[in-house]
């Protein structure tokens, strides 16, 4: 994810007082990576009644605030960090091994980001966004799904009503992620009453133009800590809070590698926790009977292979996507007219993006089983340190976050464009 070469020069032009940074210079990955280690440690004490009161994690955010890690990936032109995806993702799994519903929140915050750096940035109102998501680390969410269709994000029902530069809409979301806690929310609709499903735009909704009306509750198995309820949405501003590039556009090179591979770094972290866990019970029966191995032994070897082939299958979509990035940019460096060449294009990377989250959100699950089954009663209960019925539960919405069933199906008329499904040496 990079915002592109001309809205990036645009800022750069422009005076350091309009895109303050707080008062603090940019952090590299380590001092933010630091910074994250501070906010986990707060969020690990509270991590298990944020799950039990399906509350918001309001003391992690309250620390995330404090150590301004809500504008790590915004680029340094408008005072944020500039923090790649791949360090992003290394954030979320770090505060993932603390609080599965904070890391996962974090996440879905930097996909918004993403879509308004790489496509608002050339807006003045969008600009001035950014500056202000700096300065008073604002919180955004998205209402991409709605009653009548669905969780399908590619299509909506609700359309926006615009009149001499001023619109309105309204949303019926079955569910909109801590929405009654976010300083903004990018919401999707039908550009205009008369147009088809598909014909989308992104609107950005601050707090002060939009309204939520509570449709629903949020007691849920796992995540509870998102307070995903849904809401009855009404917002009313200006044009330029509308990105100009299509959704198809936004979704394609923004959204849904963010949020793939984010969402991946996040269930990883989950996962590592657990077997972290196992790993300590593992070495205290090994203590109690020296000289001879648990009969977990080979579980727990089981567990670490696939843990670490998770985080390389992460490292190589994320080395991806970010080579995507560059041949992107590269490409409307040399087109006057701006071609759109969105992510999507590539078959191959959309495909593989599709696969990293079938397989991670499957295998993340499997990891913890391996770990409840090294532990025991010890893992099983809810009251011990050994404990990963959290995990479990929690992760076991990953294949539900845009389905799996869907994804497979995406993927699999993708693959049938291609003339190869997998590529060899020879």
């Amino acid at each position: 994810m990079n915002a592109s070469t001309e809205a990036l020069g645009n800022a750069e032009s422009m005076p350091a007082l309009i895109y303050g940074n707080g008062g603090q210079a940019p952090r590299d990955e380590a001092a933010l990576l630091e910074a994250v280690r501070r906010v986990a440690a707060i969020s690990a004490v509270h991590a298990d009644a944020v799950d039990r009161e399906a509350r918001f994690p309001r003391e992690a955010f309250d620390a995330m605030r404090n150590e301004r890690l809500l504008s790590a990936m915004i680029p340094r032109a408008f005072g944020g960090d500039g923090l790649a995806l791949d360090g992003v993702a290394r954030l979320c799994e770090a505060l993932a091994q603390a609080c599965a519903s904070t890391a996962m929140i974090y996440a879905m915050h930097q996909s918004q980001v993403a879509c308004i750096v790489d496509h608002g940035a050339q807006v003045a109102w969008q600009r001035d966004l950014l500056a202000r998501m700096v300065d008073e680390q604002l919180l955004l969410a998205s209402a991409t799904s709605e009653e009548t269709i669905g969780g399908n994000m590619r299509t909506s029902a609700c359309a926006v009503d615009l009149v001499d530069d001023a619109f309105s809409i309204e949303k019926l979301a079955p569910t909109i992620s801590y929405g009654a806690y976010a300083d903004c929310i990018l919401v999707t609709a039908r550009r205009h009453p008369d147009a088809p499903p598909s014909d989308q735009v992104l609107i950005v909704a601050p707090r002060d133009t939009f309204e939520l009306e509570p449709r629903g509750t949020w007691d849920t198995l796992g995540m509870r800590g998102t307070c995903s309820e849904g809401h009855r949405l009404t917002a009313r501003g200006t044009a330029e809070q509308i990105l100009p590039a299509p959704f198809s556009k936004i979704a394609d090179e923004s959204m849904l590698p963010v949020s793939h591979t984010l969402w991946a770094a996040v269930w990883i972290g989950v996962a590592a926790d657990a077997v972290n866990r196992a790993h300590h019970f593992f070495r205290n029966q090994a203590r109690g009977k020296p000289g001879a191995l648990p009969p977990s032994a080979s579980r727990l070897a089981q567990a670490v292979t696939l843990q670490r082939m998770m985080q390389a299958r992460l490292k190589a979509a994320l080395d991806a996507v970010s080579e995507a990035d560059v041949e992107r940019t590269a490409r409307e460096a040399k087109e006057s007219d701006q071609v759109d060449t969105p992510l999507g294009a590539s078959i191959g990377l959309a495909s593989d993006l599709n696969m990293l989250k079938l397989a991670i959100s499957t295998t993340a699950i499997q990891v913890v089983q391996e770990a409840l089954m090294i532990c025991g009663m010890a893992g099983y209960k809810n009251d011990t340190e050994f404990s990963v019925g959290r995990h479990l539960r929690d992760l076991l919405s990953a294949p539900l976050m845009i389905s799996n069933d869907r994804i497979e199906l995406n993927t699999a008329n993708l693959l049938l464009a291609q003339r190869h499904a997998v590529t060899g040496t020879n």
